[in-house]
């Protein structure tokens, strides 16, 4: 069996991986919380307030093809592409093309 001390001793190293643990974890979400506050802040620069309000409304119901359209968008900024605010109209022509891009994908099932 284990003494007091060797007992005491794997109780400090246990107790200090799961600080390490907890601070690792702490650091990674203010490093996502972070980087999502940037994101908006390049999304309010480039859209308009009914686009930034359509785009909430399809994060809710289909928050993979949201995250495609504000990584799309955020590179189109980034390469200088947009000159005015992207009103409404033109998000909804950005989401038919993603999602376009989404139901090409085909199945294929092969019996032999």
């Amino acid at each position: 069996m284990y003494n007091d001390e060797e007992l005491e001793a794997i109780r400090q190293r246990k107790f200090a991986q799961m600080q390490e643990q907890q601070a690792a974890s702490q650091a990674q979400e203010e490093q996502q919380a972070t980087l999502e506050a940037q994101k908006q802040s390049i999304l309010r620069q480039i859209l308009t307030e009914e686009a930034r309000q359509r785009l909430a409304n399809v994060k809710l119901v289909r928050p993979q093809v949201a995250e495609a359209v504000e990584l799309r968008l955020i590179q189109i900024a980034q390469q200088g592409g947009v000159k005015e605010k992207i009103n409404d109209e033109q998000l909804k022509e950005i989401l038919r093309k993603i999602q376009g891009q989404k139901r090409e994908t085909k199945v294929e099932i092969r019996r032999l």
